[in-house]
């Protein structure tokens, strides 16, 4: 009798840990998460697409979609006071992505732009695929506030996505997230062949005259003044605008070479990976698989051909007024999305794809980083009209 006993209760004991196990709690969801998570991981590591985003949040994606059994265990980033909800508050909060643009200032040179101001006229064109967006996003039922959410993805720019998506859209910021990031990741697949589309093989020769040397005076100045007239024509975008010429001035100071080596090396990294893996774990199947996320990829997508669009064109365009000897290269059109200094390689290499003597590098560094500060003040104005 007590052999029976005890039999049952082995069973009992056998079946309520079974019921807790991911295997038990699995729905197809998860399943097909896993499988993207590891395609992010497996394109980070087989083609080193944004390996330093890719990984973080393809991990994360298989971190959010362990199923398990609602107990109160209190280890789901979506439970409150769960150590993964903590971490997560930097991203709802928006504390981390002021953090990523102080680092980014820190290790950006400005010089291509200083040297050649009106480059920013291309980061600005770029612009056009976040406004495109927002207007296919009304068009497709989402609300005002969701729709400038969302078109932050054609500025290619991960965290002023899931800043301007933590104000206006929290409900959406996992889609967000992961459609901006990923189409940051595959700016190598994305761009050559509109870039190729839209050019002759005349425009992709032209060689642009070398920038002129910027002094440092200059390079002092930029980060202040750039600050001040940005953030005074667009206020709400300040917490990310100010600490992008932040970390730009204390790079550039000369005397603060401790403070910019921290804010470029371990407090980039550190917010790196707890933004990937948070923002990865964001996207549990019962809150990811949804139409509105479908609606999301695909509103990126437009967005970010939009984005390439406008800004190779609007090079052509800027060609018909410029002089012989100085017109741009129309394949740096590319880079006027703020995915720094990814896109700005892919002209490059498109460029010498054609000549292996035109190093467009420099110049496609230019509107590259106006399309950083473009897309920040993008969502700062968006904010002020949505917020």
């Amino acid at each position: 009798m007590v052999s029976g006993e005890f039999g049952t209760f082995l069973s009992d004991v056998l079946s309520e840990f079974v019921s807790f196990t991911g295997f038990s709690n699995a729905e197809p969801g998860h399943l097909i998460m896993i499988l993207v998570g590891l395609f992010f991981i497996f394109l980070a590591i087989r083609y080193e697409f944004e390996p330093l985003l890719l990984i973080p949040i393809g991990f994360g994606i298989l971190i959010g979609n362990i199923p398990f059994k609602d107990a109160g265990l209190q280890i789901g980033l979506y439970e409150e006071g769960s150590v993964m909800n903590i971490l997560y508050s930097g991203v709802k909060q928006g504390w981390y992505p002021p953090l990523i643009f102080l680092g980014i200032g820190a290790m950006t040179d400005f010089s291509a732009l200083i040297s050649n101001p009106k480059l920013i006229l291309i980061g600005a064109a770029a612009q056009f695929g976040i406004f495109g967006a927002y207007i296919l996003a009304i068009s497709l039922g989402f609300a005002p506030d969701q729709a400038g959410a969302i078109s932050i993805i054609g500025g290619a720019d991960g965290p002023t996505a899931i800043f301007l998506s933590s104000k206006l859209a929290p409900n959406l910021m996992g889609a967000i997230a992961v459609s901006a990031y990923s189409y940051m990741a595959l700016i190598p697949v994305i761009q050559p062949p509109i870039m190729k589309l839209l050019t002759t093989k005349k425009e992709r020769l032209i060689k642009m005259k070398p920038p002129r040397q910027v002094s440092k005076r200059e390079k002092v100045l930029f980060p202040i003044i750039g600050f001040l007239l940005t953030a005074f024509i667009v206020p709400s975008g300040l917490p990310l605008l100010g600490m992008l010429f932040f970390g730009n001035l204390l790079k550039e100071s000369g005397v603060t070479k401790r403070l910019a080596d921290t804010a470029s090396g371990p407090i980039c990294n550190i917010v790196t990976i707890l933004l990937g893996v948070t923002v990865g774990a964001s996207t549990q199947a019962t809150q990811f698989l949804t139409l509105s996320s479908l609606k999301v990829f695909g509103i990126g997508v437009f967005a970010f051909f939009l984005a390439t669009f406008s800004g190779v064109l609007f090079v052509k365009f800027m060609n018909l007024f410029l002089k012989k000897g100085n017109k741009i290269n129309p394949l740096i059109g590319n880079a006027g999305v703020s995915a720094v200094p990814d896109a700005a390689r892919i002209s490059q290499q498109i460029g010498q794809e054609y000549d292996s003597s035109n190093y467009l590098l420099m110049h496609a560094m230019g509107p590259n980083v106006a399309g950083v500060i473009g897309s920040a003040v993008a969502a700062g104005i968006l904010l002020g009209f949505l917020g």
